[in-house]
């Protein structure tokens, strides 16, 4: 088993290693059920009272949200700002379900005081992605709904109440339906967005020559038996020529747990943060 896993280590570092394309990595990391719990309690264990409750209006349409603002702002300083989107079990109107661990990462003092940041968390009514058969790739694949559309809406008031809200920094992540959503998203607009990173989601290969121009991070867990992992896959094998794509692949995880690693470390802001827009 040792044999093994070195050998996986050392695929993914060649991976890694190859600029000049794609990288993978593999993570055969497995916590139990007990890390699991005190993972996720810890993040919802953290006041979310700074993520200011607001609503979002648009004809006869509204959007939830929450918007954490960046603590000690400089003078003339530009910040990121980041959509991080919630999983299907967190849909409703009640503007607290979306808070969801990945979306409490933000709230925590070292990620709080070192990646300062805007962190949008819209809540939605209704899925925010829906999932259809793909005949041709024999996969599942994701389709936005109209609350998407309303969503870009308020991203770009939120820019204009926010005028030190960095444009060449504005990142996507998700989780599950979030996952998917953030992939909408970059396909949609994907000269709004400078990166995205996409967890266990279904993928969205409309707008691929666009996207594969882009920094993205895909990670999947291959026990994943909701959202399978095989959409991941063809994701990635779908943009062979990005040499700022990402996929890690967590053998033992399934769709519950694939966010524990991430949780209660920095490798999620410490990536996006390194992530620009070309100009």
């Amino acid at each position: 088993m040792k044999a093994l896993h070195s050998c996986l280590l050392f695929v993914a570092m060649i991976f890694s290693l190859s600029g000049w394309a794609q990288r993978t990595t593999i993570d055969n990391t497995l916590p139990d059920s007990l890390t699991a719990a005190r993972t996720r309690s810890a993040l919802n264990s953290l006041p979310a009272t700074d993520y200011i409750k607001q609503t979002y209006y648009q004809n006869d349409s509204l959007l939830h949200y929450r918007l954490l603002t960046p603590v000690d702002v400089a003078a003339n300083n530009k910040y990121p700002l980041i959509i991080t989107l919630h999983n299907s079990s967190r849909i409703g109107d009640d503007n607290e379900k979306q808070l969801e661990p990945m979306a409490r990462i933000w709230l925590r003092d070292d990620i709080r005081w070192k990646y300062k940041a805007y962190v949008l968390a819209p809540q939605f009514t209704t899925r925010s992605s829906n999932y259809q058969e793909d005949s041709l790739r024999h996969t599942l694949v994701s389709i936005p709904s109209s609350d998407v559309w309303l969503l870009l809406a308020l991203i770009k008031q939120v820019q204009e109440e926010y005028k030190d809200i960095d444009p060449a920094r504005i990142y996507l992540v998700g989780y599950s339906m979030g996952g998917s959503t953030a992939q909408n998203l970059m396909s949609l607009a994907p000269e709004l967005f400078a990166a995205m990173v996409s967890v266990a989601a279904v993928p969205d290969f409309s707008n691929i020559a666009a996207v594969s121009t882009k920094p993205v991070w895909l990670i999947h867990g291959q026990k994943d038996d909701e959202n399978p992992y095989i959409g991941s896959r063809q994701l990635f094998e779908a943009m062979p020529h990005n040499r700022q794509l990402l996929f890690t692949t967590y053998t033992q995880l399934d769709h519950n747990v694939i966010t524990i690693p991430l949780l209660l470390s920095n490798q999620v802001p410490q990536w996006l943060f390194k992530q620009y827009k070309k100009r």
